[in-house]
């Protein structure tokens, strides 16, 4: 199945909450998304500027450690901070 590093933002009880970046897998239709074995409607893709939150919070993203590198080199250009697991933090 296809994979992907997004944007995930918990929103369940208000217009913000807990974010983190990390890695979905699509279903065979694309129609479905997954993270941590749950089913979603609707991921974000991470911007390049790391401007992820809809309304410009700086709350903290938290970054899975299976994709931190990754997420840092292909995504940020930023491979000098690879190392770093929390953004806004």
């Amino acid at each position: 199945m296809k994979t992907r590093i997004m944007y995930i933002e918990r929103k369940a009880e208000s217009l913000t909450g807990e974010a983190r970046i990390g890695k979905i897998t699509f279903s065979k239709s694309g129609k479905s998304l997954y993270y941590n074995g749950m089913h979603f409607q609707r991921f974000s893709g991470c911007r390049k500027d790391g401007a992820d939150r809809l309304y410009g919070e700086r709350l903290p993203i938290e970054i899975d450690k299976d994709i931190q590198e990754e997420y840092w080199i292909s995504i940020r250009n930023l491979p000098q901070c690879k190392h770093i697991s929390v953004i806004n933090g």
